[in-house]
Parts: C-alpha cells; structure tokens; sequence
C-alpha cells in the first residue's frame, strides 16, 4: 500500500480582530525552544517551515497508509501549531485566503527577495494557502505515467476544497480564488502529456534553464514529481477548514495515483485532454466550488457537482476498496455535498453574523 503524506499551509490571523498577522518567524522560534513540531529529538525534521508571506506557516506530516493515523496526524499538528501561535501572540486559521483587507508581507531571505525582484506584484500578492498531497510511487517513469493520466480528474479535488471565497474584504464570486491568484505565477498549472520521465526532466531543466524560475522548487504544476520526495505532489487543493477534508482528499489522491498506475502498467493510453480544455475544468471548479456545475471529467461538459464526483468515485472504486477506503471516501463526499466545504460555510458564517472578523474567528475554532 503506498505512503501519502499532506502538507498545509495555514493562516496566522489576530483571532479577536481577523486580521492576518506576520508572525511566522516567531511561531517558529517557539516550535524550535521545544525542541521541534512532532519531532521533539530531532530538531532537523522539524515539519514546520516559513511561507512565502510573514501571514502564513506550513506543516507536514509523516508519511502514512492508514487514513486513521493520517487524520490523527493532521489534527495533532494543527493542536501543536496553535500551540506554538498562541505563544507567539497570534492563532492559526485554515483558511486559503485572507477574508478582510490584508498587506502580505514577504518573509525575509535572498530566496524571498529574488521572487520578490522577478515577480513583482505576483509575488506580493501571493497570500494563499494550499494543501498539497505527496502519494509514494516506485520509480520516477511511473510518477510522469500518473501525472499524465490523473490531469482531467484534478479539477474534482479542487471543487471539493474549495475554501477562499473572500479577497481583501470582498465576495469574489468564487469558491476558491485562491486557485486563481495562484495562477498567476508563470510555471504552475495543468500540463500536457509527457510521456516520459526523460521527456518531463528535459522540460522542467529546460524551465530552470530559461532563468524566469529560480529552481525544481517553482515548478508549480498541478501535479508534479516532487524534488525532495520519492512521490508525486498533488498540489491543486485550498487548505481545507474541516481537518476531515485533507483525509479525504488524501484517500481518493492515492486511490488516483494506484489507478492512474495500473492504467500504465496495462498499457492503457493517458488521456489526450488539452491544457484548454484543463484550465477551463479548474476555472469552473473554482468558481462553482460544489455550489454549481462541474466539468464532467471525461466528456468536459457541465454537469450537477454530485454526478462528477459520483464519476470520481466509480473510476478510483477497486482502489479505494483495495486501500479500504472506499466508506471514507463515500461518506467524506456525501457530507461534503450536504454540509458543504470551506467556502459555502464561510459564506454561511458571514450570512448570520454580517461579520468577516466574527467568520475568521470561528473558523480558528473549527480548524482545530
């Protein structure tokens, strides 16, 4: 059974006023008098790391199999971060975009000043908070043949997760304009087939060659093989205010990930989908969030939000039931459907309290 690990991205806000707040170098100055996040004997595998934006920090957790182990993960570090916050004077809210006005503050070091140089504006704004998923895969041929094939379903998981409906103090109309903000940058969003780990490397050297991006570290595509990891990272998620959402996104990533890989073992051909038709799948995912139609994720045309994911849900199927994740996964996207993700509820907060400081508040509560 393969290893998934999750990264979030959280939000450092004032919890009585909703504003966010650069703190990160202080929340990590606490974690490390501690001896480190998780890692209280190992300083060096401190899974917690500063962000692009003073606003924000990121954690990650260890590598897991069972779904059980890796909500209890999720939901401990989420404890330990607000821990450490808390001492630095400041809370964490998993939220993917800032719901009141905002100045992101970039954080310091030559790596933040050069992005800050090259991309100007783009840079400044990039006060987001994703999730990323990492999935274990045995070779880096069979991470390029799952990135190709698991390109038309990536929009789903971006719709489920959708949490970023506000942008500096204003209903965007989207689910997550986080996804959109993000887009921005040069290097990140769906690609064609590559066909091969040799085709892939050729083209992302190719990238860092051209001197627009840094390094492997920016390039940003949906999916892509991670640079640090033996995995491929999944990268398309808002941070998700229910910490059952990232489980779930995790269980149907890898149910993805073993599908997409006995499709190329079977000689099965990727998908032929175009970047076109890709981008306007995940436009459509993030406006509707699961509040509006989808793009069917094999005939690309609008359908219920439900019947997409029911799609989903029928092609991981051997998988999730492999895996023995298949009740997680179903009873995840009922509750998702009924109860709605991140963006419906911030939305539903900011309905009974006519508040964005009262919705960031309460969603620093509920994210713990």
């Amino acid at each position: 059974m393969r290893t998934v690990g999750v990264e979030e991205e959280l939000l450092l806000v004032d919890e009585e006023t909703g504003e966010a707040q650069s703190r990160s170098s202080a929340v990590l100055a606490s974690a490390e008098r501690d001896g480190g996040v998780g890692a209280p004997d190992d300083p060096e595998e401190l899974p917690l790391e500063r962000e692009l934006h003073g606003q924000q920090i990121e954690f990650a957790t260890r590598p897991a199999t069972d779904m059980t182990e890796l909500a209890q993960e999720i939901r401990r570090l989420r404890t330990e971060v607000s821990t450490h916050a808390a001492r630095a004077g400041t809370a964490v809210a998993p939220l993917a975009t800032s719901p009141l006005p905002v100045n992101p503050r970039l954080s310091t070091g030559e790596r933040y000043r050069w992005l800050a140089e090259q991309f100007g504006p783009t840079a400044q704004e990039q006060l987001t908070c994703g999730c990323h998923v990492h999935v274990l895969v045995d070779s880096d041929e069979e991470g390029v043949a799952v990135i190709d094939r698991l390109r038309p379903w990536l929009p789903l998981l971006l719709a489920m997760s959708a949490n970023s409906p506000f942008w500096q103090g204003e209903d965007t109309s989207y689910g997550s304009y986080r996804s959109r903000v993000w887009n921005r940058w040069p290097s990140a969003g769906p690609t064609e087939p590559f066909g091969s780990a040799r085709r892939y490397h050729e083209e992302t050297e190719a990238m860092v060659a051209s001197g627009v991006i840094r390094d492997k570290g920016m390039v940003y595509f949906d999916a892509r093989l991670s640079h640090r990891y033996p995995t491929v990272e999944i990268r398309v998620a808002d941070v998700c205010l229910d910490p059952s959402t990232p489980v779930l996104l995790a269980a149907l990533t890898r149910a993805l990930v073993d599908t997409a890989a006995e499709e190329w073992r079977a000689d099965t051909p990727a998908p032929t989908t175009g970047v076109p038709l890709l981008r306007l799948a995940a436009w459509r995912s993030a406006r509707s969030g699961l509040d509006g139609d989808l793009l069917h994720p094999v005939t690309h045309t609008p359908v219920p939000a439900e019947e997409a994911l029911t799609t989903l849900l029928d092609h991981i199927r051997p998988a999730l039931k492999s895996n023995d994740d298949l009740t997680l996964a179903e009873n995840g996207i009922t509750r998702l459907l009924r109860d709605g993700n991140g963006a419906r509820v911030q939305r539903e907060l900011l309905a009974q309290t006519g508040s964005l400081r009262e919705v960031v508040g309460e969603c620093v509560r509920r994210g713990e």
